[in-house]
């Protein structure tokens, strides 16, 4: 974006979550049911000036902060003292890696099930809500205004579908759907083995394409973007319209009340700080693991975890010097920059891969996600549990983990929309959005795979990206637009993340002092390396699992309050 002025991104604050720090929210415009509490943001901060000024929740803060440099500590330490030494060549797991292995087959295992109704409910809940007369609700009050234009605000939320994930399993997923539905369900002693989305289509290339990107797309369609909805229609209407704390605690008071700013709260709060840093350590780790792969394909650096640990300290270095420059100066210009990279990537492969597959795939793929939606959301009674364990529980837990951070973002730029516009838009223009995206990557590599091109499918998952584009034109040039999309993602996600979980931990004030978002911000790339070291992609899928589950059910409680919040909000609107 070279000129921030021009354009449908001219408003956009950020690709991720909150942009623009101010020192209160505005109070609602017209008759809202506003929770009379004498509660005070900040009362229970403890504050210090001096070379380093703090203003933080004196429990929220301290325990989160503690409990995260207990498992850093403990998970290095794990790593040093039960790594064991290659046998015959072949290196063995450490204590670390069998621990986090085991964490997260026993999560989706056992508890798959749960997740897939969550998200269900969540949908639901938005569908219900856009047909019924609360839809009407404005998020600010009846006379609120929005702050942003509607092409704007579409841009942000386009914005916030962007990041890591997409650019990590953008080819990487639809391939492998593809390649086990073609081979079909497998059974060995009389229990199934593959990992082919629901029947699978054995030898037919057509319907296994139909079938991977219907997977592909239910995964990055409604119930993601649900559970972000849900997220943000709680902050915005218990902030915009209650005139309550920009935290998790204040969606509870219809179920809590008083409470909420006792233990309550407390537990809520830390459970979501504890989702954003693991679920955002997630997407960092990712973002290291395809950069490093990239710079290695095109450069020939080094791909072990001396490179991942350089390029994320380096990464988180720079997000550092954002954080202390300001929002405004810096991160804002490498996400607008970020955006127009990652369109023009996207029409480059349009263009140059099969044009006109894509461009009749995009609508095939929305028949195939609908007429497979249904069988796809059962959380019973299938027989796909190796697809459904490995993608679909994972995927569910590290959207809820990431909730936070996304559903703060589209919370504070969505004041002055009503609850059926807000639901519409969040549940349709992101995911368009992921199914093009999809379409060209997945689709491409689908295309080159069927064309008798094997290379991108025997790659490493966070190498596969870069195989695909060496078929391309130019590939040396959109391989590195790739990394920097990669890195740019990282950099513009710590900086926002920090921010999300330092509100967090200052008991929803918004203009806190810069060193704990400092702190933040390290920390989160500390994590990041951590679990890379303690046991690379799977620890990153164990925490983000792990740390999804106690706040699905936070998620769930937010469901009855938005509920109860919304028919406050519509009595006194009939009433006043």
């Amino acid at each position: 974006m070279s000129d921030p002025a021009e354009g449908p991104f001219k408003d956009i604050p950020e690709t991720a979550p909150p942009a623009v720090e101010e020192e209160s929210l505005p109070a609602p415009e017209g008759p809202t049911a506003i929770i009379d509490t004498d509660y005070e943001i900040g009362q229970d901060n403890i504050q210090g000036e001096g070379v380093i000024p703090y203003d933080v929740h004196h429990v929220v803060f301290t325990v989160s902060a503690a409990t995260i440099v207990t498992f850093t500590v403990g998970t290095l330490a794990l790593q040093y003292f039960t790594a064991h030494a290659a046998i015959d060549g072949v290196a063995q797991p450490s204590g670390s890696e069998i621990f986090f292995t085991s964490l997260r087959g026993w999560l989706t295992n056992h508890l798959d099930w749960f997740f897939m109704l969550a998200g269900n409910i969540f949908v639901l809940l938005c569908l219900g809500l856009i047909v019924s007369p609360l839809g009407r609700i404005r998020l600010g009050g009846p006379h609120a205004e929005p702050d942003f234009s509607r092409t704007g605000w579409f841009a942000m939320l386009f914005a916030a579908g962007m990041g890591i994930g997409l650019m990590f399993y953008g080819v990487s997923e639809p391939l492998s759907h593809y390649s086990e539905a073609m081979r079909g369900p497998i059974f060995e002693n009389g229990l199934r083995t593959d990992a082919a989305p629901l029947e699978g289509a054995a030898g037919n290339a057509l319907e296994s394409r139909r079938l991977a990107m219907a997977a592909t797309v239910f995964h990055w369609g409604l119930h993601p973007w649900g559970i972000y909805a849900v997220v943000a229609l709680s902050l915005g209407l218990f902030s915009y319209n209650k005139g309550l704390p920009l935290t998790m605690r204040s969606v509870f008071y219809p179920i809590f009340g008083e409470r909420i700013w006792g233990w309550p709260g407390h537990v809520i709060d830390i459970l979501a700080v504890f989702a954003t840093v693991f679920g955002l350590a997630t997407s960092l780790g990712f973002g290291a693991e395809q950069a490093t792969a990239g710079l290695h394909f095109l450069f020939g650096i080094g791909d072990g975890s001396a490179t991942k640990i350089v390029l994320i300290l380096a990464i988180t270095a720079v997000a550092t010097l954002s954080v202390v420059a300001g929002i405004d100066k810096g991160v804002q210009t490498l996400s607008r920059a970020n955006m127009w990279l990652a369109l023009i990537l996207l029409l480059f492969i349009i263009v140059n891969g099969p044009t006109l597959q894509i461009l009749k795939g995009f609508f095939g793929n929305l028949g195939a996600y609908a007429r497979d939606l249904v069988p796809l959301s059962n959380p019973v009674g299938r027989t796909d549990d190796a697809f459904r364990h490995g993608w679909t529980a994972f995927y569910w837990a590290w959207w809820i983990s990431w909730s936070p951070f996304v559903g703060m973002f589209i919370a504070r730029v969505s004041r002055g929309r009503s609850v059926r516009e807000f639901l519409m838009a969040v549940l349709i223009v992101p995911p368009i959005i992921s199914v093009l995206w999809m379409t060209a990557l997945g689709g491409t590599a689908i295309s080159q795979l069927q064309s008798g091109i094997d290379s991108v499918a025997n790659s490493a998952l966070e190498l596969q990206l870069f195989e695909m584009l060496v078929h391309l034109p130019m590939y040396a040039i959109s391989s590195f637009v790739g990394i920097v999309l990669v890195v740019v993602f990282f950099i513009t996600s710590s900086d926002s993340g920090s921010l999300v979980i330092d509100t967090i931990c200052s008991g929803g004030k918004v203009g806190s002092p810069t060193p704990q978002r400092i702190f933040w911000c390290a920390f989160v790339g500390i994590v990041a390396i951590v679990l890379l070291l303690g046991g690379g992609l799977t620890a990153l899928q164990a925490m983000a699992v792990s740390t999804g589950l106690p706040f699905t059910i936070v998620l769930l409680g937010a469901v009855w309050a938005i509920i109860r919040g919304l028919l406050a909000e519509h009595r006194e609107i009939r009433d006043a």
